[in-house]
Parts: structure tokens; sequence; C-alpha cells
């Protein structure tokens, strides 16, 4: 803890890691308590948004439909819980994952499919643009108040990859539980894959990137931590 600002030390990560400048980081840090709303107003948005996918969706698989609401939830829950002095790593974790995956995989699904979503007005396509952009912003401020120790990254990661299961391979219970795209699953796309094959991918390759990134900050962490000692 910093004697100056009463905030968690930052540790001497790379930039690959620690992405974000100090000073905003301890401007969010110092209005956490404004963050954890502005995410659970976000939390509100998204359960709405995704309402009509509820009504089609077996109650037991409701967990596992509403990506970017539980990811601001997520957030918000750990901010709040470090806040009040019981930072929980799982949670954290957590939160980490979903606003890596879910910050990316939504702007990288606008794009990719830029042309059907012409019947989103423009400014609620940027809005869920930039909003979700701003997930990945906050979730790389996380490693200021976790050290992300292994077995809270193997809880976000094993529900993550539960997630990729029931939303594109193996739905359990009815249809796969993605997030609704503009177009029929089977239009094909680009490189011979289909629509779902492209969101598929992309969800992939971000929740292996979240995997690597909190690992990666695992380590380094404990790279300063045994510098310091020595």
């Amino acid at each position: 803890m910093s004697a100056t600002t009463g905030l968690p030390d930052r540790d001497p990560l790379p930039t690959y890691l620690a992405p974000v400048p100090k000073t905003i980081e301890n401007l969010g840090l110092r209005f956490a308590w404004l963050i954890v709303a502005i995410n659970l107003v976000g939390t509100a948005f998204g359960f709405w948004y995704y309402a009509g996918q509820f009504t089609e969706t077996a109650t037991v698989m409701w967990p596992w439909v509403p990506d970017s609401p539980m990811a601001t939830l997520f957030i918000a829950l750990a901010i709040a819980c470090w806040k009040l002095g019981y930072e929980q790593p799982w949670l954290t974790s957590l939160a980490f994952f979903g606003n890596i995956v879910l910050g990316l995989w939504t702007p990288y699904t606008l794009l990719a499919f830029a042309d059907a979503y012409s019947y989103l007005h423009p400014l609620m396509y940027q809005f869920l643009f930039w909003s979700h952009l701003a997930m990945v912003v906050q979730a790389f401020v996380l490693h200021r108040i976790s050290g992300f120790p292994v077995w809270g990254v193997a809880v976000a990661a094993v529900w993550y990859a539960s997630n990729l299961v029931v939303d594109y391979f193996i739905p359990i219970v009815g249809e796969p539980h993605h997030t609704i795209i503009p177009v029929a699953r089977e239009t094909p796309m680009f490189l011979g894959a289909d629509a779902l094959g492209v969101v598929a991918a992309g969800e992939v390759m971000f929740v292996l990137l979240a995997l690597f990134l909190a690992l990666a900050t695992r380590v380094k962490k404990c790279e300063a931590t045994s510098d310091h000692r020595t």
C-alpha cells in the first residue's frame, strides 16, 4: 500500500500486462464506488438487452446467457469486495477474464458483421463498441488489487471454458447459448468459415488471451517479489 496515495502499490509489470497509465489506474481506484455503480448500471442494461434471449432459453441454462452483463457484474462485485477489505481472488479473476473476453469479443463481432448490424442505430452501435472496449481498460487495473493466484485463475478458466462449450460446441440443453448474431449461423463468411465459426474463433482466442495475461501477471508479480527480497 502506498503511503502517499493510500492505494495498492503498482508492481513493475511490463507494458503488455499493465498498459493503462498509472494516473488513470489511480483515478479508477480512488473512485472505485463510482466504477462499481457504473458497472451495475451496465449490468442492468445488459440484462434488459438479453431479455428476449432468456425467454427462448431453458431456465437451467440462464447463467450462460448474459455474457457481458455477467462480466460487468463480476467486476462490480470484485471491486466492492476489495473496497470492503475482502478481496476475493476467484471473483477478481472472473472479472478479469470476463472483461477481457467480452470487452474484445463484442467489438470484434460488431466489425465482423458490420453490414448486418446496419439495423442498429448508429449511436447504439458506437455505444456498444466503445463501452465494451472500456471493459478491457478496467480489466487491466485489476492487477493492482489481486495477485491472481493460480487457483483463482483456474476458477475463471473453468467458467469461461464451460461458456465456450455451451455457446458453440455442446449446448447441453436446447440451442447453442451464444449472444444472438445478426445472420444465420451457417452464413458463409471468409477463409471457409461460417458465421458461427467466426464468432466462436474470436471467443476462443480471447479466452486464451485472458488466461495468458492472468498467468503472466502472476508470474511477473512473483518475480518482482523475489527480486525485492533478494
